[in-house]
């Protein structure tokens, strides 16, 4: 699947080597804070970004819910903010 961002959103490649991806792209890829991402060089100049999945939170994430001190992945980033205040 293809989103369209808007058009004439750019980014540059700072001195040491960062970039910065728009907003709106980030969400609709579903990607946030503290996502791994896999860089794939696709072609000369072309790059793909890929979310890599933790084994361990696919499994968390499949049993949230079922037990009633299983959340979701959300539910636990939030009680482990409250934890480092």
């Amino acid at each position: 699947m293809t989103v369209e961002v808007k058009r004439g959103r750019t980014t540059k490649v700072s001195r040491k080597n960062q970039i910065t991806l728009p907003v709106a792209a980030l969400r609709a890829a579903n990607v946030g804070p503290g996502d791994v991402l896999r860089v794939e060089v696709v072609e000369d100049g072309v790059f793909r970004l890929v979310r890599e999945r933790d084994p361990w939170w696919e499994l968390f994430e499949e049993t949230a819910g079922s037990m009633p001190w299983v959340g979701t992945r959300q539910e636990l980033d939030e009680m482990r903010d409250e934890w480092e205040r």
